[in-house]
């Protein structure tokens, strides 16, 4: 599919520099720009590519002043990264998903499935579903009794979503995430071994919330494990039982939250980060990489480090622990004297 400046201007609400009929087929790495190409310009140290590169057209900030004459013709936004959203959108093949049922997938009685979905090969719907319109069930998604699935939902191939899992409207759940296993959950007895504590809750994901692929998010003791609308959690995350966690709160890879912990709105959890059970994170927090979350987190706060501490203070830790050597040495002559 093919674009011009112009067309793609009015998409990402930007103005044009250069030629306004110029375009473009396909996007494209700034450092790899060619002929028919898309790229953007969003971190300031990518800024040499610009002058180097052959990309059709840049899209850049309003702001942007170049050093040197660009070829490319260029798209003024407030934002690069979220027009290039825009733009990749609408570049995606894959956002027109199929349609029809596969001859071999299978719906369970009394369940019921919307105008408009598709069911891949081999997708298997349990007992007593609701299914909503336009939802896209890819093959060998696996979905258990008792399953409520939004409007515009796509679970893609290898899914599996146990019973009494309730999906909201617009979400993407990616290959092979698992929804409502069973918490960890076992009390310890006097010989020693350990007996499986039932888990009779569920999972409640509401609109708007991606999981990505191989996420597990295990379903509640009692009561429900819920993310709440336009969550976004990565790859190889997860999400333990009973675990809350607010609106618009993003995750990176390979995010552990243990039982029962509560997360606010608009938190940013970065990649390898661990949150003990039964603390609470306070609204716009952001947690470093790799932290060790061992207590409750204010809201507006900016923690890093195992065990994570404020930021101010854990970088005078950090200071102090890169000197800690030259330290040891001057306590030892003064020792010495």
């Amino acid at each position: 599919m093919q674009y011009t400046a112009k067309e793609l201007a009015r998409l990402v609400k930007g103005t044009v520099e250069g030629d306004e009929n110029t375009r473009v087929w396909k996007p494209c790495k700034i450092e790899e720009g060619c002929e028919g190409g898309i790229t953007f310009l969003g971190n300031p140290k990518y800024t040499h590519y610009i002058y180097e590169q052959r990309a059709s057209i840049v899209i850049v900030r309003k702001d942007f002043v170049p050093e040197q004459p660009v070829d490319s013709t260029l798209i003024r936004v407030d934002n690069p990264y979220l027009a290039v959203a825009v733009l990749l959108h609408a570049f995606n093949e894959r956002s027109k998903p199929p349609r029809g049922r596969s001859c071999s997938s299978r719906v369970g009685r009394g369940s019921k499935v919307g105008k408009g979905c598709y069911l891949g090969h081999y997708a298997v719907i349990g007992r007593h579903c609701r299914i909503g319109n336009n939802v896209n069930i890819y093959p060998n998604v696996v979905i258990g009794d008792n399953v409520t699935i939004g409007d515009g939902t796509t679970l893609y191939a290898g899914v599996k979503v146990y019973e009494g899992v309730e999906i909201g409207r617009n979400c993407i759940i990616h290959a092979g995430a698992v929804l409502g296993s069973d918490g960890f959950g076992f009390a310890p007895a006097e010989d020693g071994t350990w007996n499986k504590i039932d888990q009779i809750g569920n999972v409640i994901l509401e609109d708007n919330v991606e999981v990505g692929a191989n996420t597990c998010i295990d379903r509640a003791s009692i009561g429900s494990t819920i993310l709440r609308q336009g969550v976004k959690v990565d790859n190889l995350c997860q999400v333990a039982h009973s675990v809350v966690i607010g609106r618009n709160t993003a995750m990176a890879s390979q995010v552990g939250i243990a039982g029962s912990c509560s997360v606010g709105e608009q938190c940013i959890i970065a990649g390898q980060a661990g949150l003990v059970g039964h603390i609470t994170v306070g609204d716009h927090v952001t947690i470093g990489a790799q932290s060790g979350v061992t207590h409750s987190v204010p809201s507006n706060s900016t923690v890093f480090g195992s065990p994570a501490l404020d930021a101010t203070k854990r970088r005078k830790v950090e200071v102090i622990l890169r000197n800690i050597e030259q330290l040891v040495r001057r306590v030892e002559k003064l020792e010495g004297k």
